[in-house]
């Protein structure tokens, strides 16, 4: 079925083949950041498809578990995922890129007091909706365990006596601490939102999607800054704002000063606008940026 506003004229092996999360804590920043990236998307949440020919890309709308799959099959050129899902899924998918949302760490967790360190897992029964990620970790500790896949709300497998340990995301572990457990050990996994690819492919017209992505996302870490600082200052200012190739450099009308522009880290810029004020930079402006091409 060819969506609204798509069309039947575009062969389809021209068209780059793009996996987003049709649900689910990922779903809705993935399309944001395809949208920023000037790519068309879906309005209608049933669709499951969309044609955007003008940019040479199709988008299925899927399930961010089978994601990682379809493009390890090839059936799909690209992904968006979780870490956590590639991982699990075992799929022949590889990461592109990362996306810098949808953040999350796996840990272990027990009852309160039984549990400290890992070769305690030894012999137990793990309950998670991870098995592949689980049982990868404890592959590399060299420990022996049981895992069991379980959908939904892990916690309650322990009071319930179906295991002894689970194994799931951990935010604030109010959760955790609820059901009378506690979390032990390393860190399991960090995840986050991935772009994936099938193993050593690089599908037509990725390299532009990609090219595309990354301008977002360094467009959402830094933002340009405009200021006027006097002559005897510039290199003091300029020591604080060293841009991506240099800074701007421009003459004034006013004798003795000049502007200067460059791109700046968002993280702290509020506080580099006080060290310029302090060397005798004025007229500071902070400009946001939707897209770069570095």
């Amino acid at each position: 079925m060819v969506p609204t506003g798509s069309t039947n004229d575009v062969p389809g092996d021209q068209l780059l083949r793009v996996a987003v999360p049709n649900k689910g804590a990922l779903a809705q920043a993935a399309s944001d950041i395809l949208r920023e990236s000037g790519y068309r998307q879906r309005s209608d949440s049933k669709e499951l498809t969309l044609i955007d020919v003008e940019n040479g890309v199709e988008f299925f709308y899927l399930r961010p578990r089978d994601i990682a799959l379809y493009v390890g099959e090839g059936t799909l050129d690209v992904g968006i995922t979780g870490r956590d899902l590639l991982r699990d899924s075992g799929a022949k998918a590889e990461e592109a890129l990362t996306l810098g949302f949808g953040r999350s760490r796996f840990h272990f967790a027990g009852p309160v007091g039984r549990f400290t360190e890992l070769a305690q897992l030894e012999g137990t029964r793990i309950a998670t909706s991870y098995v592949g990620v689980v049982r990868s970790f404890l592959e590399e500790h060299g420990i022996e365990a049981s895992v069991t896949r379980l959908d939904g709300a892990v916690e309650t497998s322990i009071q319930l006596g179906v295991a002894d340990v689970i194994a799931d995301v951990v935010e604030t572990g109010s959760t955790l601490r609820q059901a009378g457990l506690e979390i032990f050990g390393d860190v399991i996994l960090e995840s986050e939102a991935v772009l994936v690819t099938r193993s050593g492919a690089v599908p037509s017209g990725f390299e532009v999607f990609r090219r595309r992505v990354e301008g977002v996302l360094v467009a959402r870490s830094y933002v340009m800054m405009d200021y006027d600082v006097r002559d005897e200052h510039v290199a003091a200012a300029v020591a604080l704002t060293p841009g991506i190739e240099g800074p701007t450099i421009a003459p004034l009308r006013r004798e003795g000063w000049v502007a200067v522009r460059a791109m700046v880290p968002r993280e702290g810029a509020q506080r580099l606008m006080d060290e310029l004020f302090d060397i005798g930079a004025r007229g500071i402006l902070l400009t946001d940026i939707h897209a770069c091409r570095l």
